[in-house]
């Protein structure tokens, strides 16, 4: 009588309709928590044994992270791969699960296919930025390289067509619907998810630092909410209150400047992730820049006074981990709210049962991604320069002739400027 309805008579106006009372909701998943812990705490009220089941998955969870991040960048990206493909996974079931009785053609085949197309879009376009010298040294890859873009448009057409050829009569609507739905999804996923490993190849302390902070806010905000919430801060999450959302802030501020003095030591953590010719490996190695030397910082005066204090050692990077963790604790609770009107729209609790105690693999990352673009702006924005290595391989890219015409400006040009001395 709503959707259904219009779907179903071919030709009919909007007008027509009668208003949308929104789609069906999708079946509440079963109690997923594992029997032992079941067992373990049948004693204790629900109210705390959700807090038990939280927290205990919570620890394995970052201890899973931390065993991660010892594997090194490259298994981090795999893992981000993972966790983007499965985000894709649940909020797109979401959509099949909700209009499954229409049997659409093709949609989920359709679906992961334009996966596939855009992702083979992005770590193309990151392989060649990032490690150019190792595209130009392997045949292969100079080739896809130079078509990378061609082929992804030939990719996504192939799938464009396939579409329009599978629109069946009656269904047209909910399959344009669905097509948006699967393009959104690629947006909000699949995007955030290669910010993310951009990130990464600036130096892990910019993924770690990051991540680390929004999931100190929303355990710290949880906590402070849990044990001294009483003031609602949102509709759309009627937990949260202003209680747990201060606390979380200040507490991630403190807990992002801890970090980032520890981390900021390592040159494991600091430097970017590159190609190595020689030794035909992926290397964190580097002398750490400026951002993460120590220096000495002048106090105010009110602070020398209260303190004692003339002046306060810290890594530059610490003094922009206060912009990342306030970010977080500010904004990046709002990546949260937009997930929680999304389920509220479809009457479900969580995206999956992936996690007992935390829902779907979604449900732990929908402040993530809002997260992963700040980072990536305010590195754009604040932090990263012109590269002087990625300018050399360019010119190496070149024809001689090219190259030859470019040094003749710049030795012209640096002349001009009393840099070098004009030849006899």
């Amino acid at each position: 009588e709503d959707f259904t309805a219009v779907s179903e008579k071919d030709g009919a106006s909007d007008s027509e309709s009668k208003p949308d009372t929104g789609p069906p909701g999708v079946p509440v998943p079963a109690d997923d928590t594992p029997e032992v812990l079941n067992k373990a705490l049948s004693g204790l009220s629900s109210r705390w044994k959700n807090w038990w089941v939280r927290g205990i998955l919570t620890l394995a969870m970052i201890s899973f992270f931390f065993f991660i991040i010892y594997l090194g960048p490259m298994v981090l990206m795999l893992i981000v791969l993972c966790v983007q493909i499965k985000c894709f996974q649940e909020i797109i079931h979401i959509g099949y699960s909700v209009y499954h009785s229409y049997h659409l053609p093709w949609f989920r085949t359709l679906s992961w296919y334009f996966l596939l197309c855009v992702n083979y879009f992005f770590y193309g376009e990151t392989v060649t930025d990032y490690f150019s010298n190792l595209v130009q040294r392997e045949e292969p890859l100079r080739i896809l390289s130079k078509y990378h873009r061609l082929i992804s448009f030939a990719m996504y057409l192939t799938g464009f067509c396939m579409f329009v050829l599978s629109l069946v009569k009656k269904h047209y609507r909910l399959q344009f619907y669905m097509f948006g739905w699967t393009h959104v999804t690629l947006l909000i996923v699949v995007t955030q998810s290669h910010l993310i490993i951009h990130n990464l190849f600036e130096g892990m302390i910019w993924f770690i630092v990051p991540i680390s902070c929004v999931i100190c806010n929303d355990i710290m905000a949880y906590m402070f909410g849990f044990f001294f919430g009483r003031t609602p801060l949102i509709k759309l999450s009627p937990k949260k209150t202003w209680e747990g959302f201060i606390g979380g802030f200040f507490s991630t501020v403190v807990f992002g400047i801890l970090l980032s003095y520890v981390m900021a030591g390592y040159s494991f953590f600091v430097c970017p992730v590159e190609f190595n010719s020689d030794r035909n490996s992926f290397e964190v190695d580097c002398e750490p820049s400026d951002l993460f030397q120590l220096q000495d910082y002048a106090l105010p005066a009110a602070l020398e006074s209260l303190t004692g204090w003339p002046t306060l050692r810290l890594y530059p990077f610490q003094i922009h981990s206060i912009s990342l963790s306030a970010f977080a604790s500010l904004m990046g609770p709002f990546g949260g709210f937009f997930a929680s009107g999304f389920k509220r729209a479809f009457k479900i609790k969580d995206f999956a049962n992936t996690i007992p105690g935390h829902g779907g693999i979604m449900d732990r990352f929908d402040c993530q991604y809002l997260m992963a673009t700040f980072v990536n702006v305010y590195i754009a924005s604040f932090i990263r320069g012109p590269n002087p290595a990625k300018v050399v391989q360019q010119l190496l890219a070149l024809r001689l002739d090219q190259q030859l015409h470019i040094f003749n400006s710049l030795k012209t040009h640096l002349t001009e400027r009393g840099l070098l001395e004009e030849e006899a």
